[in-house]
């Protein structure tokens, strides 16, 4: 459990005043300029020795990341962008940290940009959070009216502008290089990679892309040393990390817990316990609705990181914890995703734009019962002649939950079949 001194997200629930002056009571923007000052050598050293992971889905390495960054030549720009771009189904924790702790996320954006020796910093965010992104817009204009941003930030002398852009609701700009396409004023289409964005990003100069509760963190692990960061959570799962629960359970929140609480533990303290007991548990998305469902048997022991996850054929990712009962009808739950991830597609790659349309398709077909068990071994097939054949990782995550379902509901399927053949 979580010890409230540790707690990064003291506003998460809104509860106090998230403007500036509250904001600095509670901690943002306190010798801000004194760890500028340390260099920006010392800051990516301590976000990489914090074994801070992305926040956004992937889990990758912070600190590794911003290590990629070419040296700076002087000349070349160079920018952060702050993926904002909420839109995974079951996720929700950016939008409270933009809502309620957006000076965090400004204050981190500042350390960061520092570190990688830019100037510049945009903010993309889902066209949907209207009033999230009218709060960040009044956030920001409080910095720059306190010194904050704008020249010689928080007197550091630094010189930094953050600007916000609104995106149109689509859910492929949360991938990082349909996001650059998208605020180039292009079709939020994914670009081969590589090159990565560190090299050739944004106007094709480097680039560094983090989500927002990553960049949130930044403050706290400078001020109270990499070493705390890293001893909360679990080996190469470190830190505190707000998971969203949601489905069947009593009490649905968001909450900042340890990485690698047990997911039991997190939906009977924090969600209240799934409707009428643990029992009447069915199965459980962990990571947002990309990633493979999980059983009751597995959710009994499993740990929420990325490690213990991977290794029970699921994933972290967004830590969007749906929760679904056994009244759900668990074909169906999954060809409504099948719908999403259809309807969704940027159709730059066919096996992506044919085959969600045809999972959703050969789902629907087999919650009314029509087919046969070759149908079954069809539809995992094609699932995996996507996986891993597109240009970006949406042909994955649409593939995921159609492989969680055969792997765990398999006779489910059967059963639809035998009873549509009597019928």
């Amino acid at each position: 459990m979580l010890k409230n001194s540790d707690k990064i997200f003291t506003n998460l629930y809104g509860e106090y005043d998230w403007h500036l002056k509250g904001a600095q009571k509670r901690g943002d923007w306190d010798n801000t300029s004194s760890l500028i000052k340390k260099g920006p050598d010392w800051i990516i050293q301590e976000v990489t020795a914090s074994c801070l992971r992305g926040r956004g889905g992937a889990g990758f390495s912070t600190g590794r990341k911003w290590g990629f960054m070419p040296k700076d030549d002087g000349v070349t720009a160079r920018y952060l962008i702050i993926n904002a771009d909420e839109s995974e189904p079951g996720t929700c924790k950016d939008r409270d940290i933009l809502r309620n702790e957006p000076h965090k996320l400004i204050e981190g954006a500042l350390l960061s940009a520092f570190a990688i020796g830019s100037h510049v910093g945009y903010i993309y965010i889902r066209g949907e959070f209207f009033r999230e992104a009218e709060r960040l817009e009044v956030a920001i204009a409080e910095a720059y009216e306190a010194g904050l941003l704008g020249k010689n930030a928080a007197k550091s002398g630094w010189n930094f502008d953050l600007y916000v852009h609104r995106g149109a609701g689509a859910y492929i700009c949360g991938e990082e290089t349909a996001l650059l396409e998208s605020l180039e004023g292009r079709k939020g289409m994914p670009r081969l990679k590589p090159p990565f964005p560190a090299l050739i990003g944004l106007y094709g100069c480097p680039t560094i892309i983090n989500n927002v509760e990553t960049i949130a963190v930044i403050p706290a692990i400078l001020k109270r040393g990499a070493a705390w960061f890293a001893g909360i959570g679990t080996p190469e799962n470190t830190g505190t990390k707000i998971y969203c629960l949601s489905g069947h359970v009593n009490t649905p929140c968001n909450v900042e817990e340890a990485m690698g609480i047990p997911l039991k533990e997190l939906i009977e303290k924090y969600g209240g316990g799934v409707r009428r007991g643990w029992n009447n548990l069915l199965a459980v998305i962990p990571g947002g609705a990309s990633f493979p469902l999980l059983p009751k048997d597995i959710c009994e022991t499993v740990l929420m990181d990325f490690t213990s996850l991977a290794q029970a054929k699921s994933g972290l990712g967004t830590a969007g914890v749906i929760v679904m009962d056994k009244s759900t009808d668990i074909v169906r739950a999954i060809a409504r995703l099948s719908k999403f991830y259809m309807h969704e597609s940027c159709g730059q790659c066919t096996p992506c734009r044919e085959g969600t349309g045809w999972m959703w398709r050969m789902l629907i077909r087999l919650a009314d019962g029509i087919g046969s068990v070759k149908d079954i071994d069809l539809l995992e097939k094609v699932t995996y002649e996507i996986e891993g054949h597109t240009i970006c990782a949406f042909g994955d995550a649409a593939a995921w939950p159609v492989q969680g379902l055969i792997r765990h509901f398999r006779p489910e399927l059967e059963r639809r079949l035998s009873i549509g053949k009597v019928a």
